[in-house]
């Protein structure tokens, strides 16, 4: 199994993402589970969720409770996997609005450790900027909750480079990774990929797959990932996390899935091997 550092913590080289599981019209709790239990029978001890994963604000923080109650069941504790929690968005029916502020970032972390159920969490990371906050401010807070050890290391998510470089200026060491998107049919995050290599950061790419919707097209539309596949035998899905994987040492992809069988198929990505002219087909598409 391939492995990533993000900080001081090992991980699996693929983590899971929980968005999927939690935000659709028609949540199905056992089948949840089961991908959530398939995940970590494939060796995954990465996985990523948020406060506003849920279908509407009623529900608010469904993901963080649903992870929280498997992962006590199966028996599997903090120094096992690493859960990797985001603030900042807002739910407004289901709608997604943003709260950059101090006292938000700060009731939502609160939260989010009483439904996790921790003391502290693992990785805890800002969402998304809020063009009505400062970002150093909103950064200040987040390493107020590092220095309060309510959180073990800090995040960002969907940052450009200033934004990086501004959190890291504040954040110092707390700050571990950048939680962008990156996917064949998004690549114009590599600017970001390359400055967290630079900066010693974990690049956690969402959507690696090109979204719920997304993911099917990489047999059609995405047709070198098809061929490539074709070669290898496998799904057009693992070559995608395969080529992200060859990327660069700091890319983790976060796949999310909302069925065991999708999730098996992902984490065989690690162990797939893509050659100099497979890598050559797949930059050019």
């Amino acid at each position: 199994m391939q492995t990533r550092q993000i900080g001081t913590r090992t991980v699996s080289a693929l983590g899971l993402g929980g968005m999927p599981m939690s935000v659709r019209e028609e949540n199905d709790p056992e089948r949840a589970e089961a991908t959530i239990r398939a995940a970590l029978d494939a060796g995954v001890t990465l996985i990523d969720t948020a406060d506003a994963y849920s279908r509407d604000e009623k529900e608010f923080g469904h993901n963080e409770v649903l992870i929280a109650e498997v992962l006590r069941r199966v028996g599997v504790g903090a120094d096992d996997v690493l859960v990797a929690t985001k603030g900042g968005h807002t739910r407004h029916g289901t709608d997604w609005e943003l709260d950059g502020s101090r006292e938000h970032l700060h009731r939502a972390c609160r939260a989010s450790l009483e439904r996790l159920g921790v003391d502290s969490i693992g990785l805890y990371q800002h969402h998304r900027p809020d063009p009505a906050v400062p970002y150093a401010e909103t950064m200040g807070a987040l390493k107020e909750l590092y220095d309060e050890g309510l959180v073990q290391a800090a995040g960002i998510s969907n940052a450009d480079p200033d934004q990086i470089r501004e959190a890291h200026s504040v954040l110092g060491d707390a700050l571990v990774s950048v939680q962008n998107q990156l996917s064949p049919i998004f690549r114009s995050s590599r600017p970001e990929v390359e400055l967290c290599e630079e900066l010693g950061l974990a690049f956690l790419a969402w959507s690696p797959l090109g979204g719920m919707s997304g993911a099917s097209d990489l047999g059609g539309s995405a047709k070198p990932f098809a061929e490539v596949a074709e070669k290898h035998g496998v799904s057009p899905q693992q070559v995608a996390l395969a080529w992200e994987l060859a990327m660069s040492p700091a890319v983790v992809p976060i796949p999310g899935a909302s069925r065991p069988e999708s999730v098996r198929d992902s984490f065989r990505a690690v162990d797939l091997r893509l050659d100099e002219d497979d890598l050559a087909a797949l930059d050019v598409s």
